[in-house]
């Protein structure tokens, strides 16, 4: 079963969300809700969850690859 909600945490302040992963869009960008830093995925990885989240994008999950 592919897990929706994930907890992702902003590299320049350490702050975490639980956020609910999209299903039908890989999300490229996120903004900290403490810092506002905007968020971009790290090289090599689909989507800012891929990245920055305790858990992979919903796609990634499923084993479908990419969601890019």
């Amino acid at each position: 079963m592919v897990e929706r909600n994930a907890t992702i945490t902003c590299p320049e302040c350490g702050a975490t969300a639980v956020e609910q992963m999209p299903t039908d869009a890989c999300q490229w960008f996120y903004e900290c809700r403490s810092c506002h830093a905007l968020l971009r995925p790290r090289p090599g990885d689909c989507c800012v969850f891929c990245s920055y989240a305790d858990i992979p994008c919903p796609p990634v999950q499923a084993g479908e690859g990419c969601c890019a």
